[in-house]
């Protein structure tokens, strides 16, 4: 039997397909979809924390993976920072999601109050009643570096990868390629990001509900102590430290349902990144120069990297939008075995 498969996150090949001789093959998401290609992504954060119980599941298995494995982080271009994740209070189920992580990373979390926060430096003007987990194990890698090693270690296992268009998947697993001939196979699983809903639209296929959205972040020169990696969810506020010196900062957007591609910055939501980024953490770049970066993320109504299935051997993996590099060790693994069994 074969497997084909496409790339969506760093560690799903992204669709994956199966038929009934040769070797497994891969194929890569922009050229898949004949998309252009995305802006350099904010995502690659790695945590273990999550506010969601299933997802803190998933990101603190992930996490404890990689740590567990040297070859991973080297392949993933790991970088441990830590990382702090502000909440407005203490939820009746956060202090069980802390013990949880503390069983799978111990000595990597703590919990404490938005007022010794405060006095680490960094933070200020912290609600009051508000509180942080910081966890030192975190850090960030880079998807689009795990992702081509992960794909250089498939063709040398002896999946075919080949990197090609693909102009629409139908209902009944047949994969229509740009140039050759069609493919049906027992299982396609589709994971192009963004562009995963205009894949299936050319031959009228569901999307399921996923929906597409404009981030928008700015790059600016570092100044001062900036904290490495964090989430502020008492004022929207979430960065992290950049290449070259630079600190990456960023709001949420309601920009939805946006074709991927480029996209234009909103020039009133990077002076509010930058006047929210003064007041919670005395980020103030010379000039208030920075510059200003969108893409757009996939999105699901129920949150999270999953498989969900579309038609008999169709499948989607995608949804988890940038964030979903925290989860994505664990979510594949769920969804490769998913996929096993509906197969047998």
């Amino acid at each position: 039997m074969s497997w084909a498969a496409g790339s969506p996150g760093p560690c799903w090949p992204g669709g994956c397909a199966r038929s009934s001789g040769g070797a497994p093959s891969t194929c890569t998401p922009e050229s898949r979809t004949g998309g252009p290609t995305p802006a350099p992504p904010p995502g690659g954060l790695t945590r273990a924390f999550e506010p969601d119980a299933a997802l803190c599941l998933e990101a603190a298995d992930s996490l404890a993976e990689l740590h567990s494995n040297r070859e991973l982080r080297e392949w993933a271009s790991y970088r441990e920072t830590g990382s702090v994740y502000l909440l407005p209070g203490l939820g009746p189920g956060t202090e069980g999601l802390v013990e949880l992580v503390r069983s799978r990373l111990p000595g990597s979390i703590s919990l404490i109050s938005g007022a010794e926060l405060s006095t680490r430096g960094t933070f200020r003007e912290l609600p009051e009643g508000s509180v942080a987990v910081v966890e030192k194990r975190a850090g960030y890698l880079s998807p689009n570096a795990f992702r081509d090693r992960l794909l250089v270690e498939l063709a040398r296992s002896g999946a075919f990868v080949t990197d090609g268009q693909v102009d629409g998947i139908t209902a009944e697993a047949e994969v229509r390629p740009a140039e050759g001939s069609p493919a049906r196979f027992d299982a396609v699983v589709v994971a192009a990001g963004a562009w995963t809903q205009g894949l299936l639209a050319r031959t009228g296929l569901t999307d399921a509900g996923l929906r597409t959205k404009v981030i928008q972040y700015v790059l600016g020169p570092s100044a001062g102590k900036n904290p490495d990696a964090f989430v502020d969810e008492t004022s929207g506020l979430y960065g992290r430290s950049y290449a070259e010196g630079r600190v990456l900062l960023g709001l949420p957007t309601d920009r939805w349902d946006i074709t991927p591609g480029p996209t234009p910055t909103d020039p009133v939501l990077t002076n509010r990144i930058l006047d929210v980024a003064e007041a919670r953490i005395g980020y103030r770049p010379p000039g208030r120069k920075v510059k200003a970066v969108t893409a757009v993320e996939c999105y699901h109504p129920t949150g999270g990297l999953s498989l969900r299935p579309l038609a008999k051997g169709v499948y989607t993996f995608t949804g988890g939008s940038g964030g979903a590099g925290k989860t994505v060790l664990a979510a594949s693994r769920t969804a490769a075995r998913s996929l096993v069994r509906s197969l047998r």
